[in-house]
């Protein structure tokens, strides 16, 4: 059977779905498993998310054949993810980065531990709750896995807190955009350097409306583009934000929003699509984003376009009695 460890990745599950002349009779689903509970698990297949309560569930095993990412690539992908995101505030600890944007995004508030911090692990996680206390945060922890395995279990023993865990998934870009067909139906995209008002109040339903030093992440990269949809009738329907980082191979999209009223039309693709087309044109080959794999729905969005997990990260936060200055 699957354990939470499966999350993620690729699995094919065998249920029960009914019984003839007395023998049971079984159906097949492949698909990323997106949620693993004590009653049911959850797949983002190439149909849309299926839930399949644990007591149909025959046999479930992960499909062999796919390569784990090793070390060095799981790094290279978090700092390119890092470049794309650039908090306006940023210190070394050894190869560690602290990072702070007023608050906004735990990314870009959160600590990045990849290589060796200089110190002893004890005393570099005492030196990221003092930098932190220092800027008026609570000390954040960005856990790439299994990467930073080591100071995950440091978290443990201080009783650190945990957020959902966020699956960081990867597609050729050629993938992508041959899942994508073009819409000319669909009003225009268009691509600025910098976001509208209208783009950021979508961009803050969300996530919160960026405080005005923060808003420097997100256009302080040097490739980075803007989508913007609007309605034949004028308002802003659909958003998404890319950035083309990592020596040049990754888009990365982040804020891929559609308004409510506008939802279940392909705007996201639409959307997804230009950036995919901008980014090849400049020299991308892949594509990356972040999503919450309990967010099933675009998990399996993101399932049809060709996207499939690297790896996951944790977002760790200090307990609420942790010392805050400022």
């Amino acid at each position: 059977m699957l354990t939470p460890d499966d999350v993620g990745q690729r699995v094919v599950v065998r249920r029960v779905v009914g019984v003839r002349h007395g023998r049971p009779l079984y159906t097949d689903a492949i698909g990323e498993l997106t949620e693993l509970t004590e009653t049911d698990l959850s797949l983002a297949t190439g149909r849309g998310p299926l839930r399949v309560p644990l007591a149909e569930v025959h046999r479930a095993k992960r499909v062999p054949g796919r390569r784990r990412p090793t070390r060095a690539e799981v790094a290279a992908l978090e700092l390119a993810a890092d470049e794309a995101w650039p908090a306006p505030v940023r210190e070394r600890l050894g190869d560690w980065w602290l990072r702070a944007a007023g608050g906004w995004t735990g990314r870009a508030n959160s600590a990045l531990p990849i290589g060796d911090p200089g110190l002893p692990l004890a005393a570099a996680v005492d030196a990221v709750e003092r930098w932190y206390a220092a800027h008026g945060l609570r000390p954040r922890v960005n856990i790439p896995l299994p990467l930073a395995a080591a100071v995950n279990a440091e978290l443990d023993a201080r009783g650190w807190l945990t957020a959902p865990p966020v699956l960081v998934q990867t597609a050729p870009l050629a993938t992508v955009l041959d899942a994508v067909p073009q819409r000319p139906d669909l009003p225009p995209v268009r691509l600025e350097a910098g976001p509208s008002p209208e783009w950021l109040a979508i961009a803050g339903g969300r996530k919160g409306t960026p405080p005005a030093a923060a808003r420097r992440l997100l256009t302080d990269v040097g490739e980075v583009r803007f989508a913007h949809v609007y309605a034949e009738e004028g308002p802003l329907v659909a958003i998404a934000r890319g950035t083309v980082t990592g020596g040049g191979r990754w888009l990365g999209l982040v804020l891929v929003e559609v308004v409510p009223p506008a939802r279940r039309r392909g705007l996201a693709r639409h959307v997804v699509r230009s950036l995919a087309e901008w980014a090849a044109g400049r020299g991308a080959t892949d594509a990356f984003l972040q999503v919450e794999e309990h967010n099933v729905e675009a998990v399996a969005l993101y399932a049809r376009l060709g996207f499939t997990t690297h790896h996951r990260y944790l977002t760790r936060s200090a307990p609420d009695d942790a010392p805050r200055l400022g």
